[in-house]
């Protein structure tokens, strides 16, 4: 076996210097209220129980009382306008530095700028070892779908993509997603991984929206409590089927 050896941030074996690859994962759909930030918050949750370092960024530029990153977890995410020049700057930044995995929340109107981002920035970054992971978060609105397909036809191969079908309804109708013309040819070029997002009693959903996809501190009743428990539990089975487009 090689003798290998750690140089600053870089693995040097046989002389050749190697960079760790880093995971940005983000967001993406301009389709309001299909539960994306809700995802977010679950899956660094998740990171969180598994002790797996990542960095969160809040680029929803709405200055939201709730549901947002940002409110979520407080000082510790920080809050970049990638629509201004500066702000993509300080995105390009923030992707440079800490640690291995990166956690963007875009905003409902970010697709253009992330288009044109990827388009001027993508060859620098993915020679720089990074890898990126595009999540659509799709309901039984075709809307939502389409949405997630827009913003697959500009990002194309440059990412791995996660489908997370939300059941924002106790008896969700998923055929659009699964069956319509445009998703099974995007099936058929991308292979996205797919997982799903348990329905919520509205008890629960109201917590979510409060603090986060698996916290819900105010709730009293033992039955709530379980059913928090559970759906925080199969959430983050879900993410461990997934894990080989969440980690590096």
């Amino acid at each position: 076996m090689a003798d290998t050896k750690r140089t600053g941030d870089c693995d040097a074996i046989n002389g050749t210097v190697v960079t760790p690859e880093k995971r940005v994962i983000l967001s993406m759909g301009g389709k309001g209220g299909v539960g994306k930030t809700s995802v977010m918050s679950g899956l660094a949750e998740w990171f969180a129980a598994n002790e797996i370092p990542v960095k969160l960024l809040d680029l929803d530029t709405e200055n939201k009382a709730r549901g947002s990153l940002t409110h979520f977890f407080g000082g510790s995410v920080p809050k970049v306008n990638i629509h201004t020049p500066a702000g993509l700057d300080a995105f390009v930044d923030q992707l440079a530095e800490g640690p291995p995995v990166i956690l963007a929340d875009m905003g409902a109107g970010a697709g253009q700028v992330t288009y044109d981002w990827f388009e001027a920035m993508y060859p620098d970054v993915s020679d720089g070892g990074m890898v990126f992971t595009a999540i659509g978060v799709v309901t039984a609105d075709p809307a939502s779908v389409e949405s997630v397909l827009a913003w697959a036809s500009h990002l194309q191969n440059r990412v791995a993509y996660l489908i997370v079908e939300n059941n924002i309804t106790e008896h969700a109708d998923f055929t659009y997603s699964r069956e319509s013309d445009q998703a099974l040819q995007f099936q058929k070029v991308f292979q996205p991984a797919v997982m799903h997002m348990d329905y919520r009693l509205p008890d629960l959903e109201n917590a979510v929206r409060n603090h986060g996809a698996t916290q819900a501190p105010e709730l009293q009743r033992a039955s709530l409590v379980m059913r928090a428990q559970s759906y925080r539990r199969r959430l983050f089975a879900e993410f461990e089927r997934v894990k080989e487009l969440l980690l590096p």
